[in-house]
This record gives C-alpha cells, structure tokens and sequence, in this order.
C-alpha cells in the first residue's frame, strides 16, 4: 500500500478527548495565509451556507447511511470540480494548539489531522490544506467555489476509497470559530476540508476560515 500503518481496527481516538477543549474553543485553525492578488479566492455563496444553528454539527441523513469504514490513514485528495489531485501528508497540533498546515513550499499537498478520525470511519475527519503561497494559488484555492452536492474522494492506505458529498460551505472568522458545529460527532462518517478565507491583511493574514462540510456517500 506504500505505508505500514498499526490498528487498523482502531474505532476511537483518545487524542480527541485530550485536545476537546483546544477544538471546542475554536482553537483548531489553519495558520494564516499569504496575500496573492487582488481579489483574493473564491469565497462560499449564500446558496452553499448551511442553514443551521450554531452549535448544530450536520443536517438529518436522508435514504440509508453508507456503512463506515475501519480505520486507515489519508494518503490522497481528489476534487474532480476545482481539479484538486494532491497527496496528502499526516499533520498535527502545533506548540499553541492549532492545527499545523503542511509545508508551504509545495502549493500541491494537503494534510490530514492524523490524531483525529480517518477520513471514511464514523465520526468527523478533518483535511487542511493551503490557499496560497508566495508563489501563487495553492491546494484549496478554489474551495470556497464548492456547492452542495460535489464530491471529495479521500484515497486510503488499504486501498479503499471514500467518496464524500458537500453538504455545506461557510466561511467563519478566526475569532468566533464554532467549534461544535465543525468538529462535532454527527454519528456518520464525516468530511471537514478546511483552508484559510475571509478578509486579507498583509498585517494579519487571513480572517477567516473556509470549511466544507460533507458526508460519506459511497466507497470503494
């Protein structure tokens, strides 16, 4: 598969407890930024808003849920609508308690929250990526650009596929992230794709953070 991977049956992460608070604080963000343009990116529409309250972690499932996979670890990002391919790395908490962005210099790579859920397991799995580097647009540029009903395909280390449709699309300011509402345990398999978003200043980076909310509704 390319990578040896320990627990394969693993179903519950005690990292997640351990940094609780850090997530539910809204702490859990993507790094700032860097400017690129005039414009900026892609920013969500009204239309791809969710429609919920603020603590409200996903809408009702409708037809039969797909049955979950075990556990197995991101290897691959695919966006077929905002031509997104692009391996993925593991990333973790940095010494302040924020989710580490991979490395910059390569605008074609996306990271995975290796300490939270596997993207396809029941619970809510979490990629990050950048939306620019000094260079230009980078992985997630196009995000906000997303609409209900696109797919994401996560490719694992076993081997399977898990195919994730886009339920919803917000953009929320660094300081009032709804921690709840993003990471939050739904009770199915869950995708969060997060990048920077919001207003720029060259003082302060990004304001915001883009997130797309999806649901697994097929693998292979």
């Amino acid at each position: 598969m390319g990578r040896d991977y320990a627990g394969a049956e693993r179903t519950r992460r005690v990292p997640w407890g351990a940094i609780a608070l850090v997530l539910l604080s809204g702490l859990a963000l993507m790094r700032n930024g860097t400017e690129f343009g005039e414009s900026g990116p892609p920013q969500p529409a009204a239309a791809a808003s969710l429609d919920l309250g603020k603590d409200t972690a996903g809408p009702p499932v409708e037809g039969e849920p797909v049955q979950p996979l075990p556990y197995a670890p991101a290897s691959r990002v695919k966006v077929p609508s905002i031509d997104v391919d692009a391996p993925i790395i593991d990333v973790n908490l940095d010494a302040n308690g924020w989710i580490d962005a991979p490395p910059a210099e390569d605008p074609n790579l996306a990271g995975w929250y290796q300490n939270g859920i596997a993207p396809g397991q029941r619970g809510t799995a979490v990629v990050v990526g950048h939306v620019d580097n000094n260079s230009g647009p980078a992985v997630f540029y196009g995000l906000g650009s997303l609409q209900k009903g696109h797919r994401v395909e996560v490719d694992r280390y076993d081997g399977r596929v898990g195919i994730f449709e886009v339920y919803g699309v917000e953009v929320f300011s660094k300081n009032d992230f709804p921690g709840p509402r993003v990471y939050g345990d739904t009770g199915h398999a869950e995708l969060r794709v997060i990048t920077c978003g919001g207003g720029y200043s060259k003082a302060g980076g990004y304001d915001g953070n883009v997130v797309v909310f999806a649901r697994l509704v097929d693998t292979r």
